[in-house]
């Protein structure tokens, strides 16, 4: 059995009534142990979904102790519980990664954007070194509520992203590239110099971020206040 969490966390249980959206978990920096408390704690108290991102292998081990029937996706490093996604509601999110090394980051957003409650679809290896593989899919891209972008070296796909849809971008900064990239600094400046307008920057390998914002973009729409039903 996991320690208690009160001398190292205070869970927000609430946030789900404020904001629509339940806490997540950011596991690196935390022992195991405390990843398992955490677990444990939101086993008997929490509001599902669950999300544990930046999860190690020890720290997934600690979460599956606690909720044995977790879901791991050990190369986006997140846990979720309960694992069957919440039936989607709202509009249709769409994550791309330039290249198969920004996958991880992309499936990071893809799954926090499910578990959120939307529909999603997931495009790979379509980066800018080959622009027909974008325009083979524009039915798609456009039929998307908003579109995720996870790209590292240049940083390129996302201004050209926007160009051709009329749904915001949200553009994720990754860590792959040669040294000039600087670790995602380099992506990160080009997207947010990006020429195309609609384009929201999320912090170098933010999957997490970008797919949160992507899932509000893409919350059902309400009436306005007072208007006829």
């Amino acid at each position: 059995m996991a320690d208690t969490t009160e001398s190292f966390a205070r869970l927000d249980h609430e946030r789900i009534d404020r904001r629509g959206y339940p806490e997540a978990i950011f596991c690196e920096g935390k022992t195991p142990e405390q990843v398992g408390a955490i677990a444990a704690e939101l086993r008997e108290h929490g509001r599902a979904p669950a999300l544990f991102t930046r999860a190690g292998p020890e720290h997934a081990r600690a979460v599956l102790a606690e909720l044995p029937d977790a879901r791991h996706e050990s190369q986006a490093r997140l846990l979720v519980w309960p694992p069957v996604p919440p039936a989607p509601e709202g509009g249709l999110v769409v994550v791309l990664a330039a290249g198969t090394s920004d996958l991880p980051v992309a499936l990071e957003a893809e799954l926090t954007a499910r578990y959120l409650g939307r529909r999603c679809e997931l495009a790979v290896d379509v980066g800018v070194a080959g622009l027909h593989r974008v325009i083979g899919m524009l039915d798609l891209l456009r039929s998307a509520r908003v579109v995720v972008v996870a790209a590292g070296m240049d940083g390129a796909l996302p201004s050209v992203v926007a160009g051709l849809v009329a749904a915001p971008v949200v553009a994720v900064p990754t860590s792959v590239g040669y040294g000039a990239a600087f670790g995602g600094l380099a992506p990160l400046l080009s997207m947010l110099n990006a020429c195309s307008p609609g384009v929201a920057v999320v912090n170098i390998d933010n999957g997490f971020g970008a797919g949160h914002l992507a899932a509000q973009i893409a919350a059902p729409l309400t009436p306005a206040a007072g208007a006829a039903t």
